[in-house]
């Protein structure tokens, strides 16, 4: 008999039921070692996720152990006040197969699954993988897990675009002068550059929910230390930065922007290297983060404080009809 057949006897896809955590979290780590995971993160992002439904958690089970999933997911609530719930769109945020049932067919049928919970709840379009907030990685990692990319082809995905993640060391840094001599410049001209008041910061969440991203609000509203917060200022906000804000992990740098009007003027150099002078401060090694464009304006900044690529990521859609 084939291997492969032999394998695919007495398994099982259902959807996610009480008991599997463990197994899951086992068949993730061995599927994918560069990125574990741990129950606590699928308790907190997924289980608890308001959007969580447990049929679209694909699981296939052979001798009660999970031997790879899919996780479907649409957006039941909104990310943030006045959002909306995006009914055409669906996410498939992450999927695995553990080693020896690779070559089965298995992922294109979880896969298939999945596809097929999206398309019963009326998606015609699904991402992979940036479902905010709850996003393993921006997308899948080509270079990594390259079979991983060309399942998602043949099932129908598209690139869509393809941030880097980036850090640099925090060892020895010292903020360079010209940025020094750029803040006395722009405070000279009514600038301020500090963290914000309490009663402040609705008027932030407010700000970079409108001009940036709701997640981005989000992320600042539930931020777990506020004085990990940083704002630029001019009669009003016009740009702000943060630390720690995802999952409560120091060293990750961001949320992060500047008005669109205030570009150009420097104030994303000094927040930067203020936020990362901060960083230094509480004794933190590294600053990094997941997501930004290589060439965009951001991607720019970030070099030249000195932040390298250190992954490059495929975010993919795949759109009916």
């Amino acid at each position: 008999m084939d291997p492969h057949a032999r394998l695919q006897e007495d398994l099982t896809v259902r959807g996610f039921a009480s008991g599997d955590e463990a197994s899951l979290v086992e068949g993730w780590n061995r599927s994918m070692p560069a990125d574990p995971t741990t129950r606590a993160w699928l308790r907190d992002c997924v289980l608890l996720d308001p959007n969580f439904d447990p049929e679209g958690l694909r699981v296939a089970v052979r001798d009660g152990r999970v031997a790879g999933c899919a996780y479907a997911v649409r957006r039941l609530v909104p990310i943030a006040p006045r959002a909306g719930l995006e009914p055409e769109t669906g996410w498939i945020p992450f999927f695995f197969v553990v080693p020896e049932h690779r070559g089965s067919g298995l992922g294109r049928r979880l896969l298939d699954e999945a596809l097929a919970f999206l398309a019963a709840q009326g998606r015609t379009r699904v991402d992979f993988a940036s479902y905010t907030p709850h996003y393993v990685l921006p997308g899948v990692d080509p270079q990594l897990y390259p079979d991983g990319l060309r399942l998602l082809r043949r099932a129908g995905f598209e690139v869509l675009y393809s941030p880097v993640a980036m850090d640099r060391t925090l060892v020895g840094y010292m903020a360079p002068d010209d940025v020094h001599e750029l803040r006395a410049r722009r405070e000279s001209e009514g600038y301020a550059f500090r963290a914000p008041l309490d009663g402040e910061l609705p008027e932030l969440i407010r700000f970079a929910a409108s001009a940036f991203s709701p997640d981005w609000g989000e992320a600042i509203r539930r931020h777990p230390d506020p004085d990990r917060l940083l704002i630029a200022t001019k009669d009003r906000i016009v740009g702000f930065s943060a630390y720690g804000a995802y999952r409560g992990i120091p060293e990750r740098f961001g949320p992060f922007g500047v008005e669109q009007a205030e570009r150009g003027t420097g104030l994303g150099k000094i927040l930067l290297h203020l936020t990362m002078a901060m960083m230094r401060a509480e004794g933190l090694h590294s600053s990094w983060f997941l997501w930004t464009g290589e060439t965009s304006s951001a991607g720019h900044l970030y070099a030249r404080a000195g932040y390298g690529i250190t992954r490059r990521f495929h975010v993919m859609r795949r759109q009916a009809g």
